[in-house]
Order: C-alpha cells, then sequence, then structure tokens
C-alpha cells in the first residue's frame, strides 16, 4: 500500500508543482513540501516490507526510521550524483525526481545498516 500510495502521491505531486511553479521564478518553492513526503517514503520501504512480510512490530523498527529520516535528510541536503542531476533539472520533474533519488538511496542506506546491525554481512 506505501508503495502505490507513493506513486500515486507522486503523480499529484508533480502536477501541483507544475501548476504552482508556471510563470515563477522559482522552481522549488519552500512551501512546496509533498516532494519530501514521496522521497520519504520511499526511504521507509525496506521497514514497511519487513514488518509485513515478517510479521515485525513495526513500533519495534525505531531505529531504522531514524535512520532512513537522516539518511533521506542527508542526501537531499548533500545532492549527491544522481540527487543533484536531478535537482539542477530546475523543472517540476527535478523537484520530484532529487527527493525520489534521495530516497532510494536512504533505502539502500537502510537495508545496508540493518544487514549490518543484524549480523548478515558479518559473516
Amino acid at each position: 500500500m506505501l508503495a502505490l500510495a507513493a506513486v500515486v502521491y507522486f503523480a499529484a505531486a508533480w502536477w501541483a508543482t507544475k501548476e504552482m511553479t508556471t510563470g515563477t521564478a522559482d522552481h522549488d518553492p519552500s512551501e512546496i513540501v509533498a516532494d519530501e513526503v514521496v522521497g520519504q517514503w520511499i526511504a521507509l520501504f525496506p521497514l514497511s516490507y519487513a514488518a509485513w512480510n515478517r510479521g515485525i512490530d513495526i513500533l519495534a523498527m525505531w531505529p531504522g526510521w531514524v535512520a532512513a529520516f537522516v539518511l533521506f535528510r542527508l542526501f537531499d541536503i548533500w545532492k549527491p550524483w544522481l540527487v543533484g542531476w536531478a535537482d539542477r533539472r530546475g523543472d517540476p520533474l527535478g523537484v520530484m525526481l532529487d527527493d525520489v533519488i534521495a530516497g532510494v538511496f536512504a533505502a539502500i542506506g537502510v537495508i545496508a545498516l540493518a544487514a549490518l546491525a543484524h549480523g548478515v554481512l558479518m559473516g
């Protein structure tokens, strides 16, 4: 459900961003936060999947929530590689994509940290 919500919300937010920024000089005004919502949801995908697939209490996974938030904010502010590329597009799709990509990077980070924390990579 979270993935479906993210896809639907992405489409609606992309449209709304286009409507709000048409004819303005600021392609990414601070009052637009829908892009961050989608990105954060993507960062939370691994937690949502693990909770659903393994029957884990989502509240017990609080370290993962913190990691998802911190990693998402790190990538969103730092804007490495593809995140920066999307941000530099300067259009409504770029506004959305930089946070989507930051969310994907954060989700990968959450998976890696969970693997470390649970000994999967410790061999």
